[in-house]
């Protein structure tokens, strides 16, 4: 995976508000260890966008605490895929969506579905 993959599956993948809070105080003590295992704890981080979520605690910024968050997060990033995405949904092709949000990104499978869903307002898109 590369660091851009990374660095957007961690800025799209949902981590509840108290994981965030607890692996930046572990960063801040100069834990980055424990910290991404905190967050890959609370979250459906793989270790590499973890450690790149750390990076971006460490550094003030926050990270979504919902699917929601995430998915206004994709739609900055990459509106164009967000197109792609919403055109295989529209298609009934979730399956093929999730997929391409994989490739793309780098989100693990649990993610990108839930991330999929919401695009897809949950809805008769299973």
């Amino acid at each position: 995976m590369t660091d851009t993959k990374a660095r957007t599956a961690a800025l799209i993948t949902p981590v509840g508000q108290e994981a965030q809070d607890e692996a930046r105080a572990l960063a801040a003590d100069g834990r980055t260890g424990k910290a991404v295992r905190r967050l890959r704890r609370g979250s459906w981080l793989k270790r590499g966008p973890a450690r790149e979520a750390v990076g971006m605690l460490a550094d003030g910024h926050a990270l979504p605490t919902s699917n929601a968050e995430a998915l206004a997060a994709l739609r900055r990033l990459d509106a164009a895929l967000v197109g792609e995405l919403t055109a295989l949904l529209d298609d009934g092709q979730q399956i093929a969506a999730v997929k391409l949000l994989r490739e793309r990104t780098g989100i693990d499978l649990a993610g990108g579905y839930h991330l999929v869903l919401e695009l897809g307002g949950g809805l008769g898109t299973h």
